[in-house]
């Protein structure tokens, strides 16, 4: 199953969407971008709309990528060049099991995410937690994704709709892995 020159993963926070942009990116021998990476700048600050549109725009010049993320603000660049969506849609226990295991381990760990940032155990509660977020959106996706894919500016898109992880991981097994120049 050919997955196109140039893949987005989207689905709600802890969905795995990097890990499994990272994966596909190994798979397929394409480079991976994480929109977070160009979103978050130190101290956990948003870049500029027209600076997080110019970072995306660059890091999709190229031919071939796998991008992950959802942000609205570079929808527009990211999916019109696109040609394939895989949307991580998994039940929010799924999720929030997975985001619990995560964050614990980012927490544990101090692991360095984007531009230094790291997340702290005291951002798990309060208006910017990422659970509550996930909760938030979860429901938003499942009402807007398909919407977004019926859309004409989309319809090229090739969706891949995965509901668990075991269907993931049995889609991606599938992916044809690129084959190594002798």
């Amino acid at each position: 199953m050919s997955t196109g020159q140039r893949v987005v993963v989207v689905g709600t926070t802890g969905s795995g969407k990097t890990t499994l942009a990272r994966q596909l990116s190994e798979r397929l021998a394409f480079p991976h971008v994480e929109l977070d990476a160009l979103h978050w700048e130190a101290d956990w600050q948003e870049a500029p709309d027209p600076i997080f549109r110019e970072r995306t725009a660059r890091a999709l010049e190229g031919e071939r990528w796998v991008v992950d993320g959802n942000y609205s603000q570079v929808r527009d660049i990211v999916w019109s060049r696109a040609e394939t969506i895989v949307w991580l849609d998994y039940p929010l226990p799924v999720i929030l099991g997975r985001l619990l295991v995560r964050t614990a381990r980012r927490v544990a760990t101090r692991e360095e995410l984007w531009s230094g940032n790291r997340e702290r155990l005291s951002n798990q509660f309060g208006k910017h937690s990422l659970f509550l977020w996930a909760v938030k959106t979860q429901p938003r996706h499942r009402r807007d994704y398909p919407a977004f894919f019926q859309q004409p500016e989309y319809a090229h898109l090739r969706v891949v709709h995965l509901r668990s992880p075991e269907e993931t991981a049995r889609w991606l097994a599938n992916v044809p892995q690129a084959v190594e120049p002798a």
